[in-house]
C-alpha cells in the first residue's frame, strides 16, 4: 500500500501495524503500544462485526485490562487512522474510566450514512472488499452488503454502528482531510457533534498514510499524549483549536491556518443562484423561472452552473446545494453534485494527495480513486430519501433521517438539500467555481478498481432556477 502511494517503507521501522503507531518511536519514549486482535480476527474467539458500539464495548474491557497491568500508570490512549479512528468514536462514547485521550485520524462514524448507503445509494463497492478480503478469522463474519441489500432504510442495526457522540467527553485530537470521500464527512460530522469541552481540529492537505507517519506531526501528537498522558506542561493547552488547510491545486496550499472554530468565525454562508438561461451562479435569485435538463444516458448528462471571482476568495467550511428537481418518465432520482475549481481559463484543476504521481497513479484516479486525487468537493442524495432530520439539520449542514421513502408523481416539483463534502479552497481573481449536477457519479468510486456504481435513473432530470423554484448552491465565504 506505501508502494502504491509512493511512500518509502523506511519511515517506519517494520514493527507497525498498519495504519497504527509505530513502537519503535513510542516505545522509546516512555510508551507502550498495545494492537489487539478484535473479536472474531485472526486468534480472537467471536464473531466480527463492523464498526458498531460491539467493538466500543470490547474496547472498554481491553483498556480496563491495559490500566491494571504492572507496566502501565493507568493512563490508556488510543490512536490511528481509518479503521483505527473509527473504532475510537465508538469507545470512547462508553467512557472507560482509564481512557484519558483519542486521536482518531479520519474515519467514517456512521456506516450507513458514509460506507454503504452514502446518500442512501447502495454503492457498496469497498463494503464488499471489506467483507470478502478483511476480518479473517475463526468464526463468522457480518455480511454488512447483504445487510444493506436487505435493510435499505436506516433502523436499529444501522443505529447501533453511529457512536453516541454526546458520549465523546475526553479529550481528542482529531485529523481531518477535505478529499477523503470515504472519511472526511464522518470525520468532521464527529468533530462537530462529540461532547469534548478539550478538543482539537487539524485539517491537513495530502492523503492520511503521509500525513499520519510524518515526522513533524508525529512530534506533534507526542506534545498532546505527552500532556494528558504524563501531564508534562508542554504548552500544549495553548495549541489553536482548530488549524485547517486551504487548497490552492497550483501547489500553492496554505497549511495550519489557526483558528477557534470551524468553520472559522470570519465566515458567512453566501448563497450563489442558479440561472437556467446564463449558466451561471448569480448573486440573487432571477425573477424569471428557467429550467436546465439533462437525459438519463444521453451526452452530456450533467447540467452546469459557474461564477468568475474578480478577487481573491476563499471558501473554507460546509458547503451545501438546495435544489428544486422535477423528474420526467420516473418516480425517483438518484442526484450527483460536486463543486469544482477551474483556472482563469476554464479548466478543471485537481491535486494528487499523495507523494506517487506517475503513470499508474494517473490511471487509477481517472476516474476513480479518489481518496488519492482530489476534483473537489461532491455530494450525492436519492431523492425519495429526502426528508430531513429537524434535530440534527443545520442551516450549514441538512441531515436526512433515510427512515421514508417519499417517491415522486408526474408533475411533482420537489426542493432537496444536499450536504457537500467540508471545503478549504482558495480562488485567485480570474479563477472561478464550477457546479456540476448529473445522475451519474462524477468522480467514479472512492478506492482503486472497485466496481463504479450504477445509479437507478431513467427517463430526464429537470433542475428548475428562477422565480418560485430558486435553487441555490450555499458556499461559505470568509471575509477578506
Amino acid at each position: 500500500m506505501f508502494g502504491l502511494v509512493g511512500l518509502d517503507n523506511g519511515i517506519m521501522s517494520g514493527l507497525a501495524k498498519f495504519e497504527a503507531p509505530d513502537p519503535a518511536y513510542w516505545c522509546a519514549r516512555g510508551y507502550a503500544i498495545c494492537n489487539p486482535d478484535v473479536r472474531g480476527v485472526a486468534n480472537s474467539e467471536g464473531d466480527s462485526v463492523l464498526w458498531d458500539r460491539q467493538e466500543g464495548r470490547d474496547c472498554y474491557d481491553l483498556i480496563e485490562w491495559l490500566a491494571a497491568q504492572e507496566w502501565c500508570t493507568g493512563k490508556v490512549a488510543m490512536s490511528g487512522t481509518s479503521y483505527l479512528a473509527a473504532s475510537q468514536w465508538f469507545t470512547a462514547a462508553e467512557q472507560p474510566p482509564h481512557l484519558v485521550a483519542i486521536n482518531p485520524w479520519e474515519g467514517v462514524s456512521d456506516v450507513y450514512r458514509d460506507l454503504v448507503l452514502r446518500g442512501g445509494m447502495p454503492d457498496t463497492g469497498f463494503a464488499r472488499q471489506l467483507r470478502d478480503h478483511s476480518f479473517l478469522g475463526l468464526g463468522q463474519k457480518e455480511d454488512i452488503v447483504a445487510e444493506a441489500e436487505r435493510f435499505p432504510l436506516m433502523n436499529a442495526l444501522w443505529e447501533d454502528k453511529v457512536p453516541d457522540f454526546d458520549r465523546i467527553t475526553v479529550p481528542a485530537y482529531v485529523v481531518a482531510s477535505y478529499s477523503n470521500t470515504l472519511h472526511t464527512a464522518g470525520t468532521f460530522r464527529a468533530w462537530r457533534r462529540m461532547a469534548s469541552a478539550d478538543k482539537w481540529l487539524r485539517v491537513h492537505n495530502t492523503q492520511e498514510w503521509p500525513d499520519y507517519y510524518d515526522e513533524a506531526n508525529v512530534e506533534d501528537l507526542r506534545r498532546f499524549f505527552d500532556h494528558y498522558l504524563k501531564g508534562e506542561d508542554n504548552g500544549w493547552e495553548r495549541t489553536p483549536r482548530v488549524r485547517y488547510s486551504l487548497l490552492d491545486l497550483h501547489g500553492g496550499d496554505r497549511v495550519a491556518v489557526p483558528a477557534d472554530q470551524f468553520p472559522p468565525r470570519d465566515v458567512t454562508p453566501t448563497r450563489f443562484y442558479l440561472d437556467g438561461r446564463s449558466r451561471t451562479l448569480v448573486p440573487a435569485a432571477p425573477a424569471a423561472g428557467v429550467p436546465a435538463a439533462y437525459d438519463i444516458g444521453a451526452n452530456p448528462d450533467v447540467v452546469s452552473f459557474v461564477t468568475r471571482f474578480d478577487r481573491e476568495t476563499v471558501l473554507v467550511g460546509y458547503p451545501k446545494a438546495h435544489l428544486w428537481v422535477e423528474a420526467h418518465g420516473a418516480d425517483d432520482m438518484d442526484l450527483f453534485v460536486l463543486v469544482q475549481k477551474l483556472d482563469a481559463h476554464g479548466t478543471p484543476l485537481q491535486a494528487f494527495t499523495t507523494p506517487n504521481q506517475g503513470a499508474m497513479l494517473q490511471d487509477l484516479t481517472e476516474r476513480g480513486a479518489t481518496i488519492l486525487r482530489y476534483k473537489g468537493s461532491d455530494g450525492r442524495l436519492r431523492v425519495s430519501l429526502r426528508h430531513l432530520d429537524e434535530s440534527l439539520s443545520t442551516g450549514d449542514v441538512p441531515v436526512h433521517t433515510f427512515d421514508r421513502v417519499e417517491k415522486l408523481t408526474p408533475g411533482d416539483i420537489v426542493d432537496v438539500e444536499i450536504d457537500l463534502l467540508p471545503i478549504g479552497l482558495l480562488f485567485h481573481p480570474g479563477e472561478q467555481l464550477r457546479l456540476v449536477i448529473s445522475g451519474r457519479n462524477l468522480l467514479g468510486a472512492m478506492m482503486p478498481r472497485l466496481v463504479e456504481y450504477t445509479p437507478a435513473n431513467s427517463g430526464r432530470h429537470v433542475i428548475h432556477t428562477g422565480g418560485e423554484h430558486a435553487s441555490y448552491l450555499q458556499v461559505p465565504v470568509q471575509a477578506r
